[in-house]
């Protein structure tokens, strides 16, 4: 009886220090953020160019996907390629990138805003209801009424620059961009015309 309630106790002891080692280094994901991620993305997340993703209130799930697609692990060929990214990921370990996540998804989003009156009623359409006679399902369905997203494949994308999630868009199109789920993505957009993804790209930047 004593020896199974020693060995208890030396279990629960293991797995508390298990989970201090595996637990987010948040003040080591802000200096990373400060000094590696900063100039493109903004220190908390929230990018000043449109070539760049808002990343600030993103789902942590999703966003450690992406960074872990952008390292290529023992030698295999990245999942998500990007030249820029792939090196800025290079140094770091799963610890990093589980803090990284944490730390960008736990500041609050500047969204951006709907800025083309003309497309607004067709971006509305598609996101709401999709492009039935193309077989193109509702944006909504996967990423919310409102565009929060569902963790972890599918982001928030709602306040986005309509500019990067147009970009995005035509990459999953000509693949390009292929770590999507079972190809999800990449068969959605392939049935898409610039005009159509122009159109949802705008409008979900101004979902709220």
């Amino acid at each position: 009886m004593i020896k199974r309630s020693l060995l208890l106790s030396l279990l629960l002891v293991a797995g508390s220090l298990q989970a201090q080692d595996q637990a987010p280094d948040l003040a080591k994901a802000k200096q990373i953020a400060e000094t590696l991620c900063g100039a493109c993305h903004g220190p908390d997340g929230n990018s000043p160019i449109s070539a760049n993703p808002k990343i600030a209130g993103q789902i942590p799930d999703y966003l450690f996907k992406q960074l872990k697609d952008f390292k290529g692990w023992n030698g295999a060929k990245p999942e998500r390629e990007s030249a820029v990214m792939s090196a800025m990921v290079a140094g770091l370990e799963e610890n990093d990138m589980k803090a990284l996540a944490e730390y960008f998804s736990s500041h609050k989003l500047q969204p951006e805003a709907a800025t083309n009156a003309d497309t607004i009623n067709r971006g509305q359409q598609i996101w709401r209801a999709g492009i039935p006679e193309k077989g193109v399902p509702a944006c909504a369905a996967c990423h919310g009424p409102a565009g929060a997203g569902m963790p972890a494949q599918y982001p928030r994308i709602s306040g986005q620059f309509a500019d990067y999630t147009e970009s995005q868009l035509k990459a999953f199109r000509d693949g390009v961009r292929a770590n999507d789920p079972n190809q999800m993505m990449r068969m959605i957009a392939l049935k898409m015309t610039d005009p159509e993804i122009k159109a949802v790209a705008d409008y979900a930047a101004g979902l709220r």
